[in-house]
């Protein structure tokens, strides 16, 4: 690889990547279906506006304090193992470096290369070579909690103003259908974004994001409609 030149990977964007898009979605979805319903229950204009801003907040702490949490639960758990490796090393620190070997002669290195180079890595930092190769922990796929619980909720917060807008500007005979398309529509886009944002296919991230979300909104708009036909 000739100097200064940097493959363009896409797994150091997971964390950010993953609750941004997850709380995007939430918010567009969450918030188009609580209106479609309770339009469909024929609410006025304005209780509409109400629901969809009492949506947006609690959404978006929500989905700030699940990440929160969460997240926090796993790198709790990688922490718990951390010590439980550092234990290990100093009390067996030979059989942590037969056990490291090991490893690397089941990825298809010879027993005798496979020894050198463990015998190295554990030389440079022993707890970061079994923290990778036995724990599957690294520093570019580390949680961060707090990373995490604003990226969810900044994504939901955006994703809920767009239905709401929406909302706010469409007549009243016409709100339900505006909302329905726009949403899909923007739930398609988010799809696609974030599909090639994350190296995958545009076309099959944006399917799946509105399938899922027009049976959503379908389902909330007709249980709407049942209960404002019974009241």
């Amino acid at each position: 690889m000739p100097a200064g030149k940097k493959n363009r990977h896409h797994t150091g964007r997971i964390g950010w990547l993953r609750a941004t898009v997850l709380g995007a979605n939430d918010g567009i979805l969450s918030t188009s279906s609580l209106v479609l319903g309770v339009a469909a229950a024929h609410a006025t204009h304005r209780n509409l506006l109400i629901a969809g801003m009492a949506g947006l907040v609690a959404g978006a702490m929500s989905m700030a304090a699940g990440e929160y949490v969460s997240v926090h639960s796993q790198q709790d758990t990688e922490h718990a193992d951390l010590d439980i490796e550092r234990t290990e090393l100093k009390t067996d620190n030979k059989g942590e470096h037969e056990e490291l070997a090991a490893i690397y002669v089941t990825r298809g290195l010879d027993p005798s290369l496979a020894e050198k180079v463990a015998q190295q890595l554990m030389a440079h930092d022993a707890l970061g070579a079994h923290a990778s190769d036995e724990l599957g922990i690294s520093e570019t796929l580390r949680p961060r909690p707090l990373q995490a619980a604003l990226s969810s909720a900044g994504g939901f917060a955006i994703g809920a103003l767009m239905p709401l807008l929406v909302t706010a500007i469409a007549p009243a005979d016409g709100l339900i259908p505006l909302v329905s398309v726009s949403s899909l529509v923007l739930l398609a886009l988010l799809g696609g974004l974030a599909a090639r944002a994350g190296g995958a296919g545009v076309m099959i991230g944006a399917f799946r994001v509105t399938f899922w979300g027009g049976l959503a909104m379908a389902m909330t708009a007709g249980i709407g409609w049942i209960f404002g036909a019974v009241v």
